[in-house]
C-alpha cells in the first residue's frame, strides 16, 4: 500500500528482515533506502551481528538519506544485559533538498509498518547519533 503522503510504498523484505532483527537477533543493523525507479523502500545493507558502531555508522552515505534500525546491547547499572532497537532517520545537510522532502514524508509510515521499535532519532551528522546519545536513550 503506497503512502498517501508521498506515494512510497514499502517492500516487503523491510519487514520481513526487521522481523528477523527483532525475533531473532541474526542482524545487527538494517540500513533501508527509497528506490525512485519503483517508488518503494527498499532494504540496502544488512550487518551481521558481530558487525560493531562503526561498521553500521559506516554503511550510512555521507550525503544521501537513509532509514536504518539498529539493534543496541547494553548493560545497565545493576549489572541486566538489555538490548533496545533504535530507528535512525539520517538526513544529512549535503543530501539534495528534494530527497530530505521524500523521506520526511514517508517517515511515519515506513515506522508503522516496523512494529517493535523502541526508540526513534533524527540525524543530520554523526555526532547527532554517537554511541553516548544511544546510551542516554537506551536507558
Amino acid at each position: 500500500m503506497a503512502n498517501s503522503a508521498s506515494g512510497i510504498a514499502v517492500n516487503d523484505e523491510c519487514k520481513l528482515k526487521f522481523l528477523e532483527l527483532k525475533a531473532k537477533r541474526n542482524f545487527r543493523y538494517i540500513t533501508f533506502k527509497i528506490d525512485d525507479t519503483v517508488q518503494e523502500v527498499m532494504v540496502e545493507k544488512t550487518g551481521n551481528h558481530g558487525e560493531s558502531y562503526e561498521d553500521f555508522t559506516n554503511s550510512l552515505p555521507a550525503n544521501d538519506c537513509r532509514y536504518a534500525v539498529f539493534d543496541y546491547d547494553f548493560t545497565t547499572d545493576e549489572n541486566c544485559h538489555k538490548s533496545k532497537i533504535f530507528f535512525i532517520a539520517w538526513s544529512p545537510d549535503t543530501a539534495r533538498v528534494r530527497t530530505k522532502m521524500l523521506y520526511a514524508s514517508s517517515k511515519d509510515r515506513f515506522k508503522r509498518e516496523l512494529d517493535g521499535i523502541q526508540v526513534e532519532l533524527q540525524a543530520t551528522d554523526p555526532s547527532e547519533m554517537s554511541l553516548d546519545i544511544f546510551k542516554e536513550r537506551a536507558y
